[in-house]
């Protein structure tokens, strides 16, 4: 994340050691620690070698591999930039506030290095899908669970968009710490709630009224098989390109679903689900 006196990331300085279980990174120019199996990825805003063969010295960990890379080479060339859908108005924060138009809302936003930006089409189709279903549908929901939350960007939008209780869990420990930091930046602490949790490992309380799922195919696959899954609800399914839909449609329990949006964004491709009755309708449903 942005600490004083960064506001802005321009070069990534980036180690990958054999090791996640390393003592806590005291330095002003860390970004952050991405932990990822037995992987600690370090990010900086500049060089620390000297500092990084210290560390090593000191746990026993190598480096497997180093980079220094611009920080739109890490965001896959994406530029970082203010966005609007059609209701929200998504700022990095390091860009200058602008006037919003009438019944707009703004996300603010710090993406550190963490994937699910909004930045990206995916998770700008999932953004989209909700403004439809909060908005526009008519369909009542009070609750919603966002399965790989990143930096929390589709949670906050749904609090911002009048839902009343959000979860979203990540399994990296850094996707927490941002997520939970853009949360304090938007102000909606008293609604959205933001966890740690291992997808592979179990599965947690699903009964939500709209769950999301802007996640990798194998992982989505794993989810539709199992049927701890799936509560009666809506399910907003995204992460995926054409190719792989034959493969996940085949692991959806077919005659329990009901396929009721479909959308697509450059590769990408989303999908409503509704498993079991009729979701409610109106304030009195």
């Amino acid at each position: 994340m942005l600490r004083p006196p960064y506001t802005e990331y321009n070069r990534l300085h980036v180690y990958y050691l054999d090791r996640h279980d390393l003592p806590p990174v005291d330095d002003p120019d860390l970004i952050g620690t991405w932990i990822e199996d037995d992987t600690a990825i370090l990010f900086f805003h500049h060089a620390k070698d000297e500092y990084i063969r210290g560390l090593c010295q000191d746990t026993g960990a190598t480096i497997v591999y180093q980079a220094d890379l611009g920080y739109q080479d890490w965001e896959a060339g994406v530029a970082i930039t203010s966005f609007a859908t059609k209701t929200l108005q998504v700022r990095p924060v390091w860009e200058r506030e602008v006037e919003l138009s009438p019944g707009n809302l703004e996300i603010l936003l710090d993406p550190s290095v963490i994937f699910g930006s909004g930045f990206h089409a995916t998770t700008r189709l999932c953004l989209e899908t909700l403004e439809l279903l909060l908005l526009e549908s008519g369909t009542k929901i009070d609750s919603v669970l966002d399965l790989g939350t990143g930096t929390g960007l589709l949670a906050i939008a749904a609090a911002k968009l009048g839902v009343r209780r959000v979860t979203g869990l990540d399994n990296n420990p850094l996707a927490v710490q941002v997520a939970r930091h853009n949360v304090e930046l938007n102000g909606c602490r008293d609604v959205v709630d933001v966890h740690r949790f291992d997808l592979m490992g179990e599965l947690p309380d699903m009964n939500y009224d709209l769950v999301v799922t802007n996640l990798y195919k194998g992982l989505l696959i794993r989810l539709f098989e199992d049927k701890g899954f799936w509560h009666r609800g809506l399910y907003l399914v995204s992460g995926f390109i054409p190719g792989m839909e034959p493969d996940l449609l085949a692991a959806l329990p077919a005659d329990e679903i009901k396929m009721l949006y479909r959308a697509n964004a450059e590769q990408w491709r989303l999908w409503l689900l509704q498993f079991g009755g009729e979701p409610g309708r109106g304030q009195g449903s």
